[in-house]
């Protein structure tokens, strides 16, 4: 009996050991695959790369250039670096987006544009340039829409704006302003 009372601790701990083996074992599930498809490393590296969408008429829309281009197979997206984005009416720029960089979706979709966002329209003989700064921006090109939920400066010949958030359509030719929206209108001397 006393070597059954002197082994009995020693029983305990090995089952113990086993038990918190089997279970971690169950709780980490499967390892990761060792072939490299869990990597995050680009397939392919495109230096000025320009990359343009035409309408149905044949026509320019836009027009997506970067310095450098690099694609990741893993999660099939496209990082870009110093990216701009023309967007085109009736052939002519009316719309720029620059960044430093910016991150397109698989299917090309959409592109999130960070790091010294600027987004400029053009001028027109009935108004003037219009320049949006922020860090970031999420671009759905073939539906001429932005959006953001980060701080925004807006400045044209007569004001500026600031907010957190806005959202532009370009086609209904609506910008929403979401919070904290403040502005300055200065009547320039004509």
């Amino acid at each position: 009996m006393e070597r059954f009372t002197a082994a009995f601790p020693l029983l305990l701990v090995s089952i113990l050991a086993a038990l918190s083996f089997w279970l971690e074992r169950t709780v980490q599930g499967p390892p990761p695959p060792r072939d490299g498809s869990t990597r995050h490393d680009p397939d392919y590296i495109v230096d000025n790369v320009v990359a343009m969408r035409l309408g149905p008429d044949g026509v320019p829309a836009h027009q997506l250039e970067a310095k450098r281009m690099l694609h990741y197979p893993d999660d099939d997206t496209t990082e870009l670096e110093l990216p701009r984005l023309l967007q085109y009416t009736d052939k002519a720029v009316t719309f720029t987006i620059t960044a430093k960089r910016a991150l397109v979706s698989s299917e090309g979709k959409t592109v999130d544009f960070t790091e010294d966002v600027k987004a400029v329209r053009s001028a027109t003989a009935d108004r003037s340039e219009l320049t949006l700064t922020t860090d970031h921006l999420h671009v759905v090109p073939d539906k001429d829409f932005a959006r953001t939920d980060r701080p925004v400066t807006i400045v044209d010949a007569n004001t500026q704006v600031t907010a957190v958030g806005l959202e532009l359509d370009n086609q209904a030719k609506t910008l929403k302003l979401m919070s904290n929206v403040r502005g300055t209108y200065v009547q320039r001397p004509e």
